[in-house]
């Protein structure tokens, strides 16, 4: 079988494996698929040339500067709480704790901990996560002006939230304390606007960001003069995806789930889609970008740790466009990548990342390796050359591609 739908197979079988349970989730079948994709394939030739990070973010108008930086991988959110009490059904984990502030698995249970990462890796920009963030103001605020101390001044922040709790008092303080940007999840409060105003002349960009939910993409696309009135200036489209935790709501819902690393809704991507064409025929003063599963699931994470291996001092050169740290010698080739987590909690040999206030553990984690007996290196060197990229069909060297390239495009159904 070919490399490649092996893997998709793989998909497949795992998938179903996990939603066992839910016997009534519509999976994309092949005799459907190719109707969703001539729909999509025209909604993507009437956006155009307007798309980012290799087909995988289209976008109309504009993008904001957090957007950006997240798809260069610069970016670090941290969560500081895991505690929400908003009622989404949508909602991916459950978030009813509040815990120690997070970020990639590591904690940070002082501000300054925080700030000396950020500093040290030189991330670009930092967001505020949850949970809720506004159930902790003063805990946000200690944060941001600590990392306002210590980074560099033009770090770009901005915080996510669902706006329950927001008021003049919360705002002024964030503005103060120079927030860059907030992030509205109207989805929480039944696409109510009201509480963007305490944001409004306070924080200088103003967002929303919303998974596209099918059956609300009219109300969303009504709403839109609505909302550039209230002074927003970006819509952030997120995709729906399955996880064990929103499988009882979702599944109640006529969604139709892609086999991918995580499901995905393909009816919350044609949405996003809609909604840009729109706009756009609307010629609304508005960005509005679909923030799709795969520019999350690849640019985000290959992002990270390619910035994660630059601060550890790896060579540049053996870093691949995933972040992934390649090793060669006459007759291996071997793919790593930086692992780090709180001091003590790694089993692989180690070195200990001291920063003033706080000691990390991080090593060469070993990902791949294969024997050169079973690829030549000729065949390894033409794949990484080849322009556009090829998925190869060879098993040896398609484990050796999903090393290498962030795959162009989104993938077709």
């Amino acid at each position: 079988m070919n490399a490649y739908f092996s893997y998709l197979n793989e998909l497949v079988n795992k998938n179903k494996i996990t939603f066992s349970g839910y016997s009534n989730l519509k999976w994309l079948n092949p005799y459907s698929a190719g109707e969703f994709q001539e729909i999509r394939n025209k909604l993507l030739t009437e956006i155009g040339n307007s798309v980012l990070f290799k087909g995988t973010k289209p976008y109309y108008n504009h993008i904001s500067e957090g957007c950006k930086i997240c798809g260069e991988g610069t970016w670090s959110c941290l969560f500081i709480t895991g505690k929400c009490n908003g009622k989404c059904f949508y909602c991916p984990t459950e978030q009813k704790n509040d815990e120690i502030p997070t970020s990639q698995g590591l904690t940070f249970p002082t501000a300054k901990s925080y700030a000396e990462y950020v500093n040290y890796f030189k991330f670009k920009g930092v967001s505020f996560s949850g949970g809720e963030p506004l159930l902790f103001p003063e805990r946000v605020i200690e944060y941001l002006s600590e990392i306002r101390k210590q980074a560099s001044t033009d770090i770009y922040t901005w915080i996510y939230t669902n706006g329950i709790l927001a008021n003049n008092d919360v705002f002024n303080k964030l503005a103060e304390t120079n927030l860059n940007e907030v992030r509205f999840d109207i989805g929480a409060t039944g696409y109510n606007l009201d509480k963007i105003k305490f944001a409004k002349g306070k924080i200088k960009n103003l967002s929303i960001e919303i998974p596209a939910i099918p059956e609300e993409k009219e109300k969303l696309m009504k709403l839109l003069p609505e909302i550039i009135k209230a002074g927003v200036t970006n819509l952030n489209l997120h995709q729906l995806r399955l996880t064990e935790f929103n499988a009882p709501q979702l599944s109640k819902r006529n969604y139709t789930y892609i086999q991918a690393e995580r499901p995905i809704v393909l009816e919350s991507e044609i949405a996003a889609l809609e909604i840009i064409n729109f706009a756009k025929e609307q010629n609304l003063e508005i960005g509005i970008n679909y923030c799709s599963f795969f520019f999350k699931n690849r640019f985000q994470s290959a992002g990270y740790r390619k910035l994660i291996a630059t601060g550890l001092k790896e060579t540049e050169n053996d870093i691949t466009s995933k972040g992934y740290i390649r090793k060669i010698d006459e007759n291996k080739l071997c793919y790593f990548k930086n692992k780090i987590t709180d001091e003590g909690k790694l089993t692989c040999k180690s070195e200990t990342l001291k920063l003033i206030e706080k000691s990390y553990s991080y090593c060469k984690e070993l990902s791949d390796c294969q024997n050169f007996s079973e690829i030549t290196k000729s065949d390894f060197i033409n794949m990484t050359k080849l322009e556009p990229i090829e998925i190869p069909s060879n098993q040896e060297l398609f484990k050796i591609w999903n090393f290498e390239h962030i795959e162009t495009g989104i993938r077709d159904y």
